[in-house]
């Protein structure tokens, strides 16, 4: 017995040695398997540390030497058939990079520059603005210390582009251009305030290097990257000019906390006021944007955009003012599948508590499509459950619904109703039984105007009460006491339904 104990010992010992020996010598002949997934699964480190320490006449100096090197220039050149349009010098939020007005339908070549920053020197990876790049033809990086033509420079390709944050990646075609310059060390911008010292680098009108240095001057400035989306920006008042997009903006530790992107001009001079994509959101998505792709979530609601008021949220039964209102229901879309109805209040999503309509419209977008997320609601001051399950995303889904002209007209709540008849129900593609009071008339910038209603919308609910004639809406919309407000639930073309809170006029 002790015998066969000795040998099964030494044959397990034996087998654990040559697994060890093999595993030296696959590492040493790069013959290990690589799990690239595992690579792509997380996005790279970020320092949270607070920040803290003396800043001086060294600090700039220094995030500026050892900066500097990882930041690039590029040059990209695109063919496009231009439009006409109107002067658009002075359009409030210009973007660095674009070209000259040419006749409209004419196909013409173009080029521009932006700015981009080494995020892995290895794969030659730089991270930029998306509209630096997204119409280009041919991408010319230049690296820090390089001179001479443009046209010299190093080729790229784009890797991944998120118009919904502006941000791209590209990679140089000679991966090994870039190995003896350093790369980027990414911040938490989550942690940075008005106030905190900030360092921008760049390449304004072609002046490469260009470092200036400013303040955070505000937080979650929200910008408009398309219909019904915005990207909560960094506001700073360190110089960025035409050429400066894409580039870093970094705190006193020289870690990027953000990528500059637009200013608010005066026929394109920097005016103090520039605006930087937090790299918190960037910093997330560079898993998928190495995959050449990024998904997000939506489950398929409007959200009301203003916040909640105390009067609100005591007519809707909420122990606080935190929440998301819906506004509207998409027809078919994951919400409505779910059983979420125009005038709940969404007050917790995945077990979070959702604090108001960006907070959530953050949470869902960076939600997986197919995932399973249980929501709670609040309706008629009770509490619901509810499952969603969140669908893709995509830009042209955003579009926002489509407007009727509204019609002059006075009234307490700036609306005229009539019975919907089955005729108007068939007109407005709405099923035959459908019964609520139709607005025929809207005053422009009226209560119901401001509150979203439009011509045709079909008020079903007022308060908590059901309305099937324009006489049971016009009786419950008169006991609402003068510069006080209600909610209404609306029935609109083609079957989406809304919800809206109308402030009668004193």
């Amino acid at each position: 017995m002790s015998t066969r104990k000795t040998t099964f010992f030494y044959a397990a010992l034996l087998a654990v040695v040559s697994l060890a020996i093999g595993m030296v010598i696959a590492s040493r002949l790069d013959m290990a398997p690589r799990s690239e997934a595992q690579a792509l699964s997380a996005p790279p480190p970020m320092n949270s540390a607070p920040l803290s320490g003396p800043v001086d006449a060294g600090t700039f100096r220094g995030i500026a030497h050892e900066q500097s090197p990882m930041v690039v220039s590029i040059s990209t050149t695109s063919t496009r058939t231009t439009e006409a349009g109107d002067d658009q010098s002075d359009e409030l939020f210009r973007r660095f990079f674009g070209t000259p007005r040419q006749q409209p339908d004419e196909p013409q070549e173009s080029t521009g520059a932006g700015t981009g920053f080494i995020i892995d020197n290895t794969a030659g990876l730089i991270l930029t603005n998306n509209h630096v790049v997204e119409h280009a033809t041919k991408i010319r990086v230049q690296l820090y210390g390089e001179e001479g033509d443009e046209e010299e420079g190093h080729e790229a390709r784009v890797v991944g582009r998120d118009p919904l944050t502006d941000s791209a990646l590209i990679e140089l075609v000679d991966k090994g251009a870039a190995t003896k310059m350093p790369q980027a060390r990414f911040g938490d911008s989550g942690q940075m305030q008005p106030g905190d010292w900030v360092v921008a680098i760049g390449n304004p009108f072609r002046y490469n290097h260009t470092v200036t240095v400013g303040v955070i001057s505000g937080l979650s400035r929200p910008f408009n990257v398309a219909p019904q989306r915005n990207v909560n920006m960094l506001q700073t008042d360190a110089a960025i000019n035409p050429g400066n997009s894409g580039g870093p903006l970094l705190n006193v530790r020289g870690e990027v906390i953000g990528i500059n992107t637009a200013i608010l001009s005066n026929r394109m001079a920097n005016i103090g006021i520039g605006f930087a994509v937090p790299i918190n959101l960037v910093r997330e998505l560079l898993p998928q944007l190495r995959t050449g792709k990024v998904t997000r979530g939506k489950i398929g609601v409007t959200i009301q955009a203003s916040r909640i008021t105390q009067e609100d949220a005591e007519s809707m039964g909420l122990p606080d003012r935190k929440g998301a209102v819906v506004r509207e229901v998409e027809r078919g879309g994951p919400a409505s599948k779910a059983g979420l109805r125009p005038g709940d209040v969404v007050v917790e999503y995945n077990g979070r508590k959702v604090e108001n309509d960006r907070n959530l419209v953050e949470m869902v977008v960076v939600t997986k499509p197919g995932t399973s997320v249980p929501v709670k609601v609040i309706r008629d001051k009770a509490v619901k459950s509810l499952s969603v399950t969140v669908a893709e995303l995509t830009l042209a889904g955003a579009e926002a619904p489509e407007q009727t002209a509204a019609s002059d007209l006075t009234s307490s709540f700036g609306l005229q109703l009539e019975d919907l008849t089955p005729a108007l129900a068939k007109r407005l593609q709405l099923p035959a039984d459908a019964a609520g009071a139709v607005i025929s008339g809207l005053r422009p910038r009226g209560p119901a105007g401001r509150a979203g209603l439009t011509e045709g919308d079909v008020i079903v609910k007022v308060g908590s009460r059901d309305v099937t004639t324009a006489e049971d809406a016009a009786t419950e919309l008169e006991r609402v006491a003068p510069g006080r407000s209600v909610g209404v639930h609306v029935l609109r073309a083609r079957g989406s339904e809304m919800f809206a809170t109308i402030r009668r006029e004193p």
